[in-house]
Order: C-alpha cells, then sequence, then structure tokens
C-alpha cells in the first residue's frame, strides 16, 4: 500500500484504522464482539435528531489484536474509536442518567431487533443494567478507530472464555 492511500496519522507504516459497516445482524456482531467491554464517558453520548445520527466516542480494546498481545506476553491494546449509527428516530436510555457527565459507561453488547415495518430497535446493553436504546429506519452502524492503538496505563484486560 503506497503513503498516498493511508490515514495520514499512519503514514509510519503502522497498522492502519480499523473500519467497519454494519448493513445486517451478521456484521452487527462482528462490530459488538469488537466493542465488547469499550469504556466511555456520559458526556461522549451525541445524538444529532435534526440529521438522524447518534455517536459514541468510546475507549475499545483491539480484541483482533489478542493473539499477538498472548505471543508477546503484553496486554491487549486499547484505541479510541467512533461508533455511529445513521437513520435514527428515537433514543432512549435507562439505568442511567444522561445528564451526569462525570458518568463513565462499560459497553457489553450491540443487538439488533428488526420490526415487522422494515424498521428496528438497536440496543446498546451496557454493565450495571444500562441499556441505550436507538429506533432506527434501517440498521447501518459503522465503527471507526481514529487514534493509534496503546496500552493503557492500568494494564489490565478481562479475561473472556475462548
Amino acid at each position: 500500500m503506497s503513503n498516498s492511500d493511508q490515514d495520514a496519522r499512519f503514514e509510519d507504516g503502522a497498522e492502519a484504522p480499523l473500519r467497519l459497516m454494519a448493513m445486517d445482524d451478521e456484521d452487527l456482531q462482528v462490530i459488538s464482539a469488537l466493542v465488547q467491554d469499550a469504556v466511555f464517558p456520559a458526556s461522549e453520548i451525541a445524538w444529532d435528531a435534526r440529521h438522524r445520527r447518534f455517536a459514541l466516542l468510546l475507549n475499545r480494546f483491539r480484541w483482533e489484536d489478542m493473539p499477538a498481545a498472548k505471543r508477546r506476553q503484553r496486554p491487549v491494546e486499547r484505541v479510541q474509536a467512533v461508533l455511529s449509527v445513521s437513520d435514527v428516530l428515537k433514543v432512549q436510555s435507562q439505568g442511567f442518567e444522561r445528564g451526569d457527565k462525570d458518568l463513565v459507561l462499560s459497553l457489553l453488547s450491540l443487538s439488533f431487533v428488526p420490526a415487522e415495518d422494515g424498521m428496528g430497535r438497536l440496543e446498546l446493553v451496557l454493565a450495571g443494567d444500562g441499556a441505550i436504546a436507538l429506533e432506527v429506519e434501517t440498521l447501518d452502524v459503522t465503527l471507526q478507530d481514529v487514534t493509534r492503538p496503546y496500552i493503557a496505563p492500568s494494564r489490565h484486560t478481562p479475561e473472556h472464555p475462548e
């Protein structure tokens, strides 16, 4: 790949940033696995009702890096990423106060339940019995890494069964 094909932040030959799109449930399962245990402050939840877009700036583990981390006996890297959803008609939250700007939330999974009218409900399940439900016209989800990978100061990686 030539430098002109790479993101400017990654011209030194580092791995290019991840960018995935989900247009169906199978794609969404891949994104859900990659954002498992991601954390984000409540202040980074954004919904633009006029343009029908919802977005989160989150810190996710690079689960796709797990084999290399195990080989090198180091923690799994983290990266900041934007999870965005298009065609959002309504946003509801439960189990937390959206106005609490100091609150840090942990994302466990994403799931989609289609409705009979072709629309559906995208649910972001949070730790502590919280959730964010998005009524969507179509399933259109994007996950895009926006920083270089880094190892968190805590060096902690959650355990997951293989």
